[in-house]
């Protein structure tokens, strides 16, 4: 699907036809057949790259000029708002006055951008104006999703060392382990995605110098280039708390194993005593002085409690229980 937008007035206007593109400041490619890509090639004098290509892990095939014309690739986090956020790669393609977007996926940071380009609340007279804005919202969405992680790390923290009281007895490790975990592969995905947006950004300042775009378009790629390192550096903490939480539930559980087999022991050997004098009296020998006596069965059963509380009293002392 192709999405062209004009500016008028300042502000972001969607057209209603494709028309003719070289007026447009920006074109939006979702999901474009071969025929939209060959339609735009046309237009423009560009190379539409293929999904393929979009994927490749090479900085030469990520970040190049051609025919005057500059293609920057990013990997970007979209559906912020789910459990587990997907990644996606989407290409920028500045050329003269047009930006073009390649993208096949639809993050909420486009659609935020044009409502806020269109009522005028963004410089979007240039390409590199679009371009530029659309990398501002990349970065604040991001950092929400950022927030939310910190925000659920801090609710989980207290809930892993909770030792007692009532916080220790609801926890569910396994729970707790899985939830690290899924805000860890968050994170990853975050600092994957913000690194590639920091490789964008320096390559997008070069190319805003060679084709001499206006000053502020380099001030603002300057600026979000500062929130993008920021954002890193928060997120390495978040990612070592993350690991240290996860290594802690790891520890927790093997405690708690620990603690349990230890317990089994011990009551093994506490009703080893009251086992044995059991089996003693429980023998089928014809001559066995205590069967005639009257409170034979009361002696029998003081002398297994007794042999069970002796060492119960010893381990509680020595605080193996």
């Amino acid at each position: 699907m192709i999405t062209v937008y004009d500016a008028l007035g300042g502000k972001l206007i969607k057209r209603t036809e494709p028309g003719d593109l070289t007026s447009s400041v920006w074109i939006d490619l979702i999901n474009p057949g071969e025929n939209e890509d060959k339609g735009i090639e046309d237009a423009l004098g560009i190379e539409i790259p293929t999904r393929s290509e979009m994927r490749e892990i090479e900085a030469s095939n990520r970040f190049y000029s051609e025919n005057g014309a500059y293609y920057m690739t990013s990997i970007i986090l979209h559906h912020n708002a789910q459990d587990m956020p997907m990644t996606s790669v989407i290409t920028f393609i500045l050329s003269g006055n047009h930006l073009v977007t390649v993208r096949y996926a639809e993050p909420k940071a486009f659609p935020v951008y044009v409502t806020r380009a269109a009522k005028g609340d963004a410089d979007c007279v240039t390409g590199a104006g679009v371009m530029i804005g659309l990398l501002e919202m990349l970065i604040e969405r991001e950092a929400d999703l950022i927030e939310r992680v910190q925000d659920e790390i801090e609710r989980i923290a207290p809930v892993v060392f909770a030792q007692k009281g009532q916080a220790a007895h609801n926890r569910r490790l396994d729970v707790l382990l899985r939830t690290v975990g899924k805000e860890g592969d968050i994170t990853a995905r975050a600092q994957e995605s913000a690194m590639s947006l920091h490789r964008l950004s320096l390559y997008f300042a070069n190319a805003a110098r060679e084709r001499q775009d206006d000053t502020r378009v380099l001030s603002r790629i300057e600026a979000a280039n500062h929130d993008i390192l920021s954002l890193m550096e928060s997120m390495r903490f978040l990612s070592a708390r993350t690991s240290f939480l996860l290594d802690a539930a790891l520890g927790m559980i093997s405690t708690e194993q620990n603690q349990i087999i230890k317990l089994f022991s011990v009551m093994a050997v506490m009703l080893m005593p009251p086992t044995l004098v059991a089996s003693i009296y429980g023998m089928n020998f014809k001559v066995m002085p205590e069967l005639d006596f009257p409170f034979g069965y009361p002696m029998a059963l003081v002398l297994m409690f007794i042999s069970g509380l002796i060492p119960f009293l010893y381990f509680k002392k020595k605080g193996w229980l």
